[in-house]
């Protein structure tokens, strides 16, 4: 396969050849073409970074270093800068890309946010790709907010991931009980309302709510063990049918393995991480920083590994394919 991203020239005795270096966009594709899958890994702490990438180098995984808003208002995370500098320093690109996860037009206090001002400002720096977050908005305005960041993004060749639905989690209070959100479909995304999101928006891949919940960020909740979720495979069906894009589940940690394989098999391109290497870290990190490194890249293994069975998957989708 030979992929039309960015390039460089590199020469082994004396023959010329070009490594392409495969956009998000293109690699994404390559994932749902593939039947596999993308993890992407939150890093509230900065120190978490680089045990992350090291799991992904030593399982031969494709993943994607993740930040949120709320990692940088809410946890440690820095800033967008902190974190891209970060990145620059510990990543493998062979292995990962830098991913801005949650934007929030309102956030999870019910606040406004300025989202375009932060996409602007990841795009201009070099993230690889960016996601609005308009779900806590009517329809129309959902459409609209993210249309206005696909422009801004994709004039920088930047892929744009959006959410339509509610993964709920995030809000302060108590959920209601996971069976009932599950068998009421409370918050669930539409299919028909997907296939008019994808259509007027232009995004590249879409966050769907299937069953999957966030785990809780605040202060009081946030080491509590998450609800064991499960997948509605006829809704993500029936939303795979009317988009066509690759589809993004959130709040991965908690879901049963056979719901997270069958999800993967079913058009789930890239899962999200958080709560998993998050609550190993925090259990540790004031009084054993070392060993909270140390216990992200084992619950990063562990995902990887046994969880989503993703060891070698870098071969399916970012091969480092070379042209004569």
């Amino acid at each position: 396969m030979i992929f039309v991203g960015q390039s460089d020239i590199i020469s082994n005795a004396g023959a010329t050849m070009t490594l392409y270096a495969p956009t998000m966009k293109e690699l994404m594709l390559c994932a749902t073409h593939a039947h596999t899958a993308i993890p992407g890994f939150n890093i509230p702490y900065l120190p978490m970074m680089e045990p992350v990438v090291q799991a992904l180098r030593d399982t031969r995984c494709f993943g994607l270093i993740m930040v949120a808003r709320l990692e940088w208002v809410k946890f440690a995370a820095g800033s967008l800068r902190t974190i891209y500098d970060a990145y620059q320093q510990a990543k493998d690109e062979q292995y990962t890309r830098l991913h801005l996860d949650h934007v929030p037009v309102i956030d999870e206090d019910q606040l406004a946010v300025e989202y375009d001002k932060i996409i602007l400002e990841a795009v201009e720096m070099g993230y690889d790709s960016v996601m609005i977050d308009a779900s806590r908005l009517p329809l129309r305005e959902n459409i609209a907010a993210t249309r206005h960041v696909v422009k801004i993004a994709h004039a920088a060749n930047v892929a744009v991931e959006a959410e339509l639905g509610a993964v709920l989690g995030h809000e302060s209070g108590p959920l209601p009980p996971y069976e009932v959100l599950f068998e009421t479909g409370k918050g669930f995304t539409d299919s028909e309302e997907a296939e008019i999101f994808v259509r007027e928006t232009g995004v590249d891949w879409l966050s769907v709510a299937v069953g999957s919940v966030h785990g809780a960020i605040s202060a009081s909740a946030r080491r509590a063990k998450k609800v064991e979720a499960r997948i509605s495979i006829d809704r993500l069906d029936a939303i795979r049918r009317k988009t066509g894009v690759p589809l993004v589940l959130h709040g991965g940690t908690g879901i049963r393995k056979e719901c997270l394989l069958d999800a993967i098999r079913h058009g789930i391109a890239k899962i999200n991480i958080a709560t998993a290497i998050r609550q190993p870290y925090e259990a540790m990190m004031e009084e054993a920083p070392k060993e909270a490194e140390a216990a992200v890249y084992h619950a990063t293994r562990t995902i990887i590994e046994d969880e989503l069975e993703l060891t070698n998957s870098v071969d399916l989708i970012n091969p480092g394919t070379v042209q004569d």
